[in-house]
């Protein structure tokens, strides 16, 4: 039972991680690697807000997503939206920007355990046997509910539907009066605060130390190979697979083979199925 509840528990965090990478790359086809930038610069707004400004938790933590989507959209703006189309300068322009946000926060002195966020709710309650700490159950909670709100306004309402015809055919979208640069920004807008999201209700759970910026961008990018680059849903799959495999291993060989998973993962997908799961970029090379 403990490896189902914290494997559970572990699944929903890496798809709060990975969503905010699915939804940018699935619009704008953008492979956004500053994405773990902005989710350590959201838990550093909190904390600032927290600490320095003195608001409460929810205001500092609400602030600080919208901030990341605002930060998000000038990325877009300013730099991706030049170098859009060609693959190759998307990646360095976006990790270029990554690394000067994470490595100037190092400069800075953003470094050490000073960096805490609180937890929702403290203590613990026993669920079927097994201790767990409410936050994790709140992360759970918190988590389905992203899922099926994402679903719902990618479903039922204008710009969601605006987003989901850019993500299926471009070509279409634009024949039918929609901006494709204003679907991306948005989308870069969005995805960024997903990741502020994920960063405001994870970080409690450890320190906001730079080197989380690099984690969580490795494992959005094994979720997002595993469950096929541009399918939301699959990368939710995908995080469940590694969720679990990584519980499984910290169970059986220890917790320093964590990220192991999640590159042994990107690896073996990128040999056996190239577009994952659930992706389509490469399915005619596959067939034949």
């Amino acid at each position: 039972m403990d490896i189902l509840i914290y494997g559970t528990v572990n699944s929903i965090a890496l798809a709060l991680m990975a969503l905010g990478f699915a939804l940018v790359y699935g619009i704008s086809r953008i492979p956004n690697f500053a994405h773990g930038a902005i989710y350590v610069v959201s838990g550093f707004l909190a904390w600032t807000f927290l600490k320095a400004l003195g608001l409460s938790y929810f205001l500092s933590a609400l602030i600080a997503i919208l901030i990341t989507g605002i930060l998000g959209a000038l990325i877009y703006r300013f730099v991706l939206i030049r170098v859009r189309g060609m693959a190759i300068s998307e990646i360095i322009a976006s990790y270029a920007i990554g690394l000067a946000i994470l490595e100037g926060l190092r400069w800075g002195g953003f470094k050490g355990m000073t960096y805490t966020l609180p937890l929702f709710i403290n203590g613990s309650v026993t669920l079927m046997g097994v201790p767990i700490d409410i936050h994790r159950l709140l992360i759970v909670g918190i988590g389905a509910a992203v899922i099926a709100l994402l679903w719902v306004f990618t479903h039922y309402t204008r710009i969601g539907l605006a987003l989901r015809g850019m993500a299926q055919d471009e070509r279409a979208a634009l024949m039918l009066g929609i901006d494709s640069d204003m679907m991306a920004l948005l989308a870069t807008a969005f995805g960024s605060m997903l990741a502020g999201l994920a960063a405001v209700v994870l970080l409690p759970l450890g320190n906001i130390v730079v080197e989380a910026g690099y984690n969580v961008l490795i494992l959005a990018i094994a979720v997002c190979i595993v469950g096929g680059l541009g399918s939301w849903m699959g990368a939710v799959l995908a995080a469940f697979l590694i969720g679990f495999a990584q519980i499984l291993t910290v169970v059986y060989l220890g917790s320093h083979y964590q990220m192991v998973v999640a590159l042994l993962a990107i690896i073996f997908t990128l040999i056996m199925r190239p577009s994952g799961l659930f992706g389509r970029q490469k399915e005619l090379e596959e067939r034949v």
